[in-house]
């Protein structure tokens, strides 16, 4: 008789979780998977990265009808109507495709699903509903969920969380945003687009914490134009619901007189928290750090033998890709290989219109590291972009001052999200500027504008 009932067990199937199960099959694991939501692919596939791209592409074609930007292209439209719950229906298509395809793959590697919610019994013993399994390996891959607002009860109707802002079953008239980060205006532009007044209320001085100074800038610049009103540097310190119509108040962070706002939804959207909750984590004597997380060594592993972790539940970025990379490299080390994630180059996107992307450090951590070089160049005089008239942004390239070496790469610009893989890539591989300088670009491309952005690093850009 075995020992274990599995080599390895993952605890949860979002994007960490389903590629480390599916990874660890594919080594000749016996491996099982734990879910307690009906289907496979975490926050990420069911109300998260897929449904919001859904709406955000759909939206963004609506705006482009409805609004006569068309026109000048020589395309023109009459009668333009919206239609939510088609484009809802939309986006449910493409999250069910999706997860089914994630349930297809488990049976192709034969990773077992196990339904339900997992909770230790000891280091190598999890119940999982009625059912009592044993593992060599356990992998907690429980994902993150909305953080919630002290005083702020969301019901999903007028407040709601990223899960309710998907689900809307009508354009409200005012939408306001709590949280100018990713989600915040990620949702916030598929509503705008749809016809709401958005209001993003933001606790700091400028939108995306963590990204570059001058990104930040430029994004509340590029979000103003289209018609959000931005409220920075205030704080809300109530939300209440009366008669399906929300009164938001708000005043300066740095305190000061109080206003109200009335809305018809308010998203909150200030962050995500670690899911650890359930997971009977005191019956194995693992301890969370300060911030709610599992602490991990450079190959995932706890502090608790034969327990590993990957994804939004250990430090780093919130990323579904992060933790697709985790799920790999933790399968490869349970299988006795060597996984590596590169936590140095984790790209980040915003998909909104125009495009956020970045990769490496900001201007301003590697200015605190030593001397650098700047280069940048600007959408509006890329070839491509002029020709589309989409010119909006700019590809920042930022470098050791004496190596040369990439530190990082920042972009707006409406395919940001697909360029900041070659500058990823470049990183990975060590490149320095003059690398990207000298690589031939095919004309015209938005890519192009990374190559003079690099040119711009030696103080040499050709088009401006």
């Amino acid at each position: 008789m075995a020992e274990y009932d599995f080599d390895v067990l993952v605890i949860g199937a979002g994007p960490g979780g389903y590629v480390a199960a599916i990874r660890a099959a594919q080594l000749g694991l016996k491996t099982a998977c734990a879910e307690s939501r009906e289907t496979l692919g975490g926050t990420c596939l069911n109300v998260g990265c897929i449904p919001s791209k859904a709406l955000l592409n759909a939206s963004e074609k609506f705006d482009e009808a409805m609004s006569g930007v068309l026109a000048k292209h020589g395309v023109k439209f009459s009668g333009v109507e919206l239609d939510l719950s088609a484009m809802m229906a939309d986006k449910d298509k493409a999250v069910t495709g999706l997860t089914g395809g994630i349930e297809f793959l488990f049976k192709k590697n034969k990773v077992e699903w196990l339904k339900g919610l997992a909770t230790f019994q000891d280091a190598h013993t999890v119940q999982v509903g009625d059912r009592t399994v044993n593992a060599k390996n356990i992998v907690i891959a429980t994902g993150s969920s909305v953080t919630p607002l002290p005083g702020v009860t969301i019901d999903q109707k007028v407040v709601v969380d990223s899960t309710g802002a998907l689900t809307l079953e009508k354009v409200p008239e005012h939408l306001v945003v709590i949280g100018g980060g990713v989600i915040g205006l990620e949702l916030g532009s598929v509503w705008k687009r749809l016809g709401a007044k958005v209001t993003v209320v933001e606790y700091l001085d400028q939108l995306l914490p963590g990204m570059d100074g001058e990104v930040r800038k430029e994004a509340a610049k590029i979000f103003k134009k289209q018609g959000m009103d931005l409220k920075l540097s205030t704080k809300v310190t109530g939300v209440a619901v009366d008669g399906g119509r929300a009164t938001v108040t708000v005043e300066p962070a740095a305190g000061g007189a109080a206003e109200t706002l009335q809305a018809d939804a308010v998203l909150v959207a200030i962050g995500r928290r670690p899911n650890t909750e359930g997971l009977g984590l005191d019956k194995i004597g693992l301890q969370l750090n300060q911030r709610g997380q599992i602490e991990t060594d450079h190959d995932f592993r706890t502090a608790v033998d034969g327990v590993w972790a990957i994804g939004d539940v250990i430090p780093g970025p919130m990323l579904a890709h992060k933790a697709e990379d985790e799920g790999v490299a933790v399968a490869e080390n349970i299988a006795g290989l060597t996984g590596i994630v590169n936590h140095d180059v984790i790209p980040g996107v915003v998909y909104t219109h125009p495009e956020i992307a970045g990769v490496g450090l900001t201007e301003e951590q590697a200015k605190e590291r030593g001397e650098i070089k700047v280069g940048k160049f600007p959408m509006m005089a890329n070839s491509r972009a002029k020709a589309i008239d989409d010119t909006a942004g700019f590809v920042k390239v930022i470098a050791d001052a004496k190596s040369d070496r990439v530190l990082g790469v920042w972009i707006i610009t409406s395919v940001a999200g697909t360029m900041i893989a070659q500058a990823a890539q470049a990183m990975e591989f060590g490149a320095t500027s003059e690398d990207i300088a000298y690589t031939c670009h095919a004309h015209p491309t938005h890519s192009e504008a990374i190559k003079e952005a690099a040119m711009a690093v030696q103080g040499k850009p050709i088009h401006m």
